[in-house]
C-alpha cells in the first residue's frame, strides 16, 4: 500500500519533534515527495546553526537537490509541519515545488512567537513605505552584468 499524505506529514512531525528537542530550531520539519517516495528531509536549524535561512522547508529543498543532482523539483509536493513563511514560499517557488501540504497555519505559528504578519504586509508596500529602506547603487554596472550573462552561450536556464 502507498504512503499517505499522513504518512508523510508524520515524518515531517517526527523530524520536527527530535530536532526541536536537541535544541536545533522551532517545531518545522518537512519532507519533499515525489512519486510516493521521500526525495528530501529538513528540519529547522535556525539556532543550531546560527542561520536564519536554515527553515525545515529551505533544508529539505537543499537535501532534495543535492540528493538529485538538480535544482529543480518539479512535480513533487512538500509536506511541511506548517504553513510556510514569505522565504520558504519563495523558495517553494524557485524549486518549482508542485503542491504544498502543511500543518498549521501562519496564524497558528504566530501565537507560539513565529509571527510572520510583519514580513507578509512589508512586501505589499511599495518600497518607500518599508521598514528596511532600498536604493539603487551602481545600476549600469550591474545591468551590465545582467546583459552579459544574458548573452552567455552556455548559460542554463533556471
Amino acid at each position: 500500500m502507498d504512503p499517505s499524505h499522513e504518512d508523510f506529514m508524520r515524518r515531517a512531525i517526527e523530524l520536527a519533534r527530535t530536532s526541536m528537542e536537541a535544541g536545533n530550531g522551532g517545531p518545522f520539519g518537512a519532507v519533499i515527495v515525489r512519486e510516493n517516495q521521500i526525495i528530501g528531509e529538513g528540519t529547522n536549524h535556525v539556532i543550531a546553526h546560527k542561520d536564519p535561512t536554515a527553515h525545515g522547508e529551505i533544508m529539505a529543498i537543499r537535501d532534495a537537490c543535492a540528493r538529485l543532482g538538480t535544482f529543480s523539483l518539479e512535480g513533487a509536493a512538500i509536506y511541511t509541519t506548517g504553513q510556510p513563511c514569505p522565504m520558504c514560499l519563495g523558495a517553494i517557488h524557485w524549486a518549482r515545488l508542485s503542491r504544498i501540504y502543511y500543518g498549521f497555519r501562519v496564524t497558528d505559528a504566530a501565537a507560539i512567537g513565529f509571527d510572520d504578519s510583519a514580513i507578509f504586509e512589508q512586501f505589499s508596500l511599495p518600497e518607500s513605505q518599508r521598514i528596511i529602506p532600498a536604493d539603487v547603487v551602481s545600476r549600469e554596472a550591474a545591468l551590465q552584468l545582467a546583459r552579459d550573462y544574458a548573452s552567455l552561450p552556455n548559460k542554463i536556464s533556471y
